[in-house]
């Protein structure tokens, strides 16, 4: 019986043999073609052909962590989607944000999912946050090819630390560089195109111990400068109803806010600049 043979079962023997706790090397072994970094891409760049995602921004609050996205995707100087989105739950205590091409970053998604989930079914627990930030490293640096063709991903990842000790901060952030480089951001982070402006928002908004209203205030808010000052960022658009995904992390686990709770933090933004405004 050779490898592609099936047994009673309808199984391949790769399927019942192998005992790993990680699907993305299963993967590898019984379909290596299925990886996104696996796929053979032409030789030049594509770059310009594929949708980016831009901005997104993580801040740490009293008992958790927050992670926002806006919602543009362009393609070269287009708008190529206007809603696209950029953060998910990565599993029930952490979350990612995309950045880069998208289209792969959104395949890794679903791969990094899959990967937690399944490790979590053989090994019959969690897998510690440190864990998942390594795991997500070694994707990254999967996709290396496909940076240096001009399709890179680089997400940012948070979560909730179960094992946290006492008194330390339970909300932990990690960033990534396209060599699946991983570094621990300490109070908040931003990655994208619009990081540099969302960051010097953060630095002014933020501070050590911050209730999670008002941590989620000081995301969008940053969020709202990177698209004032970033085309490839989009801002709160009022007229389609289209406001930046925020996923809240704390000890009740990872929460997606409802539209039209980060409408009125957006709203009360630019009610409050236009006041300003009307007073200059």
């Amino acid at each position: 019986m050779n490898e592609q043979s099936t047994t009673r079962s309808g199984f391949t023997p790769a399927y019942l043999d192998r005992v790993g706790s990680s699907f993305t090397d299963f993967l590898g072994t019984t379909a290596p073609d299925l990886l996104p970094g696996r796929r053979t891409l032409p030789a030049v760049s594509v770059a310009e052909l594929a949708p980016h995602a831009t901005t997104i921004v993580s801040v740490t609050f009293d008992g958790g962590v927050l992670m926002g996205g806006d919602r543009r995707a362009t393609m070269g100087n287009l708008i190529s989607s206007r809603d696209i989105e950029k953060v998910y739950a990565a599993d029930s205590w952490s979350v990612i944000g995309i950045a880069g091409a998208a289209g792969i970053a959104i395949e890794m998604v679903r791969l990094y999912q899959v990967e937690l989930e399944h490790y979590e079914k053989i090994e019959g627990m969690t897998m510690s946050l440190d864990g998942k930030a390594n795991r997500l490293a070694g994707m990254i640096r999967g996709n290396l090819g496909a940076a240096m063709q001009g399709l890179a991903v680089v997400p940012l990842f948070a979560g909730y630390d179960l094992d946290a000790a006492e008194g330390a901060s339970p909300g932990r952030i990690f960033s990534y560089d396209v060599t699946g480089g991983n570094y621990e951001e300490r109070g908040y982070a931003s990655v994208g195109s619009g990081s540099l402006f969302a960051k010097n928002s953060l630095k002014k908004t933020w501070r050590p111990g911050l209730s999670a209203e008002a941590a989620t205030r000081a995301l969008v808010e940053s969020l709202y400068d990177a698209a004032d000052d970033d085309s490839a960022t989009g801002g709160p658009d009022t007229v389609r109803r289209l406001y930046p995904i925020v996923y809240r992390v704390d000890a009740e686990g990872a929460v997606r806010l409802t539209d039209d709770e980060v409408a009125a933090v957006a709203e009360a933004i630019v009610a409050d600049r236009s006041a300003a405004e009307r007073e200059a």
